[in-house]
């Protein structure tokens, strides 16, 4: 699958023109941040730009010096050695342009906001959400990222029936992008006196955090309900109504909140959510148009998808997408590894945007 010859010219020109541009320092301060940022993406792989493109002419040029009747020996022997590494070489130019050319996700960079719910499985279910968001927040904590709580459900015996939180740091949303899904965990609960294993689940959703300029929500589009907040069995917990509940009209995304005291906060943090819902629901309709003919293991953000199964008996942990296991269920839940399956989430994801590319 090669690069078409088009696309690398393009880049070329590009980039003697955004040189050009810059060299004369006529841009917009504004612009010449931007510009220069492309231009500096585009200074990585110039060179090998520029090798690709002229690989043909001094292939051909090789083979006609091999082929030669009235080349000596040792000129064809020295010009075979230079062939084979012109060849060895253009492979390396070509997986590096092809990674270049992949698609960005404008959102890799931003911050997330993390949503766990406890799924089928009743109170195991609950203590398999605690756990989880327990993990996320042991791989924060050794990252250096923010985690801040945003609300929080919690059942019986120290489980959680939904935890909602934001991360901030560098590149959050390619780091746990792939963490959407179904979670399913096979244990012993401790209340079991037969031994069986017993199977539940919980949802993770990771969300790009959103900017207002990501997202323009419009006032008249929104429908706000306060009411009084409820505790655990439904008995009020506050006099007054600052529990809110947020519709966005449009597209029927609705958000409560209810864990702060003054109204004021419960709507900043509601809206904070439904921000990053929206975006979501955007890109999602957008990359849904752009992939509908593409076959994609990772990465389509299914929530009902089953992506991984932590089996405690077995002490393993297993991602279905890539068919990964990792025997240390134990350090992966403490964050040890978890890089260990994000990379190699990452390396399928790029396999598949590169197939999907050409």
């Amino acid at each position: 699958m090669m690069v078409p010859i088009k696309k690398i010219e393009e880049l070329i020109t590009k980039h003697s023109l955004l040189e050009k541009e810059l060299s004369l320092g006529q841009t917009e301060k504004k612009q010449f941040a931007e510009k220069s940022k492309e231009y500096s993406d585009l200074n990585d792989i110039i060179e090998q730009a520029k090798q690709y493109s002229s690989f043909e002419k001094e292939k051909n040029e090789l083979e006609k010096i091999i082929n030669g009747s009235d080349n000596e020996n040792e000129m064809k022997v020295l010009a075979s050695s230079e062939l084979k590494e012109l060849k060895k070489q253009h492979e390396i130019n070509e997986k590096k342009l092809k990674l270049f050319l992949l698609p960005k996700d404008e959102a890799d960079k931003k911050n997330a906001i993390l949503e766990i719910r406890a799924g089928t499985g009743g109170l195991e279910a609950s203590l398999f959400a605690s756990d989880l968001f327990k993990m996320y927040e042991k791989v924060s904590h050794k990252k250096k990222w923010i985690l801040e709580l945003i609300s929080i459900s919690k059942s019986e015996a120290g489980g959680l029936k939904e935890v909602i939180a934001s991360i901030k740091g560098k590149n959050i949303y390619s780091t746990l992008k792939y963490e959407s899904g179904v979670h399913r965990v096979q244990r012993v609960p401790e209340t079991e006196t037969q031994g069986r294993v017993h199977t539940s689940a919980a949802t993770v959703a990771v969300l790009p955090e959103a900017e207002e300029v990501d997202v323009k929500i419009e006032e008249k589009d929104l429908r706000i309900d306060v009411f009084r907040s409820s505790g655990p069995g439904g008995q009020s917990v506050n006099t007054t109504d600052s529990a809110v509940r947020i519709t966005h009209m449009p597209t029927g995304i609705v958000v409560s909140q209810q864990d702060e005291k003054s109204q004021i906060r419960n709507k900043e943090k509601g809206m904070k959510i439904l921000r990053a819902r929206i975006y979501e629901f955007e890109r999602k309709k957008k990359e849904n148009e752009r992939s509908k003919d593409r076959k994609s293991k990772i990465g389509t953000g299914d929530r009902s998808e089953r992506i991984r199964t932590y089996n405690f008996p077995q002490g393993r942990v297993t991602d279905h997408r890539i068919n990964l296991t990792l025997h240390k269920l134990d350090e992966f839940l403490e964050g040890e590894i978890f890089d260990e399956m994000i990379e190699n989430l990452n390396l399928q994801a790029q396999k598949e945007k590169l197939n999907n590319l050409i």
